[in-house]
Order: structure tokens, then C-alpha cells, then sequence
């Protein structure tokens, strides 16, 4: 009887947690603007290559930053919610001030060194020496140049003022 009655319960606990998530406005705007920066870096990057590659949906790196407007998204609309003078709001977009930062600097240098480190790979496996060659290919995609993380923070403002004005 005990385990029926805690079963109702926690049932009835995630249908209401899955219900506050679906509302939670802030969560659903940095989602959609995640989705529609990665939409729109693949298709970007179909029109740059001519090919069509799936991966540039899921994948890092590209035009435009993905984590910028994600980030941006969600601090504008958390000060949309709570109001720009709330310490949720500065905490947010602290957080997002380090997260393009990042993207600009760590992880946009660690790609380029990547680029390099599979072109030495590659020149020593054609020289004759693959023990010096890795077994699979380093990621190059990681970073973003300062002109998409700048395209992901204005995607993200975008983003967040029609969620707030239109009221997805």
C-alpha cells in the first residue's frame, strides 16, 4: 500500500517538474536560441562548402556561435524576468561575458592547434613515419572568431526579444 501510495506521488512530482520546465520561459528561450544558431550555422556552412554535412548540427565551432546566443538569450531574458538590476541577472550575464570569451580565446586557439598538429600528423605519415602520426584526426571546430561569437549575441538578443515581446 505504502509503495502504491509513493508511486501516485512521485508520478504526480514529475509530471509537475515536466510541467515547470516546459513553462520555465528563460530555459525555453536559450534552448531555441541554441537550435536556431545551430540551424542556421549549418546552413551556412552548406552554402561555404556545397555539401551538406549533418554534423555542423550538433557540432562546435562556426558561424554563428552557438554558446553566444545561448548564453545571451538566457541572461537578457532572466533580466527580462527578474529585472536588469537582480543578481540572477548579473550572474548570468557574468557567466555569458565568460563564456564568448572562452569561445574567442581558449577554444579558438586550441582548434588552430589542432589544425596543425593533423597537418604535421599527415606530413609525417607521408614521409614514412606513422608512428608519428595520430590514430584519428584532432578536432578543429572548437573556438569561434570574434565575428561569430559577435553573430551569436546578436542572434541571442534577437532571439530573447521575440520570446519576451511575442510571448512564445
Amino acid at each position: 500500500m505504502y509503495t502504491d501510495i509513493k508511486n501516485k506521488y512521485l508520478k504526480k512530482e514529475r509530471k509537475i517538474l515536466m510541467i515547470e520546465l516546459l513553462s520555465n520561459k528563460i530555459l525555453i528561450t536559450g534552448i531555441c536560441a541554441w537550435a536556431v544558431a545551430q540551424v542556421l550555422k549549418m546552413i551556412l556552412h552548406t552554402i561555404t562548402t556545397r555539401t551538406l554535412d549533418w554534423h555542423r548540427l550538433i557540432g562546435d565551432g562556426g558561424m554563428p556561435s552557438c554558446h553566444s546566443s545561448t548564453v545571451t538569450a538566457t541572461a537578457l531574458m532572466t533580466g527580462f524576468q527578474n529585472g536588469f538590476d537582480s543578481p540572477i541577472f548579473a550572474i548570468a550575464t557574468i557567466l555569458a561575458v565568460i563564456v564568448m570569451h572562452d569561445a574567442m580565446g581558449v577554444r579558438l586557439e586550441t582548434g588552430k592547434q589542432a589544425k596543425r598538429l593533423n597537418e604535421m600528423a599527415e606530413l609525417f605519415a607521408h614521409l614514412g613515419e606513422p608512428s608519428l602520426s595520430f590514430d584519428t584526426k584532432l578536432k578543429e571546430f572548437v573556438g569561434h572568431t570574434p565575428m561569430q561569437v559577435a553573430a551569436g549575441f546578436l542572434l541571442g538578443i534577437i532571439v530573447a526579444c521575440i520570446s519576451n515581446f511575442k510571448g512564445w
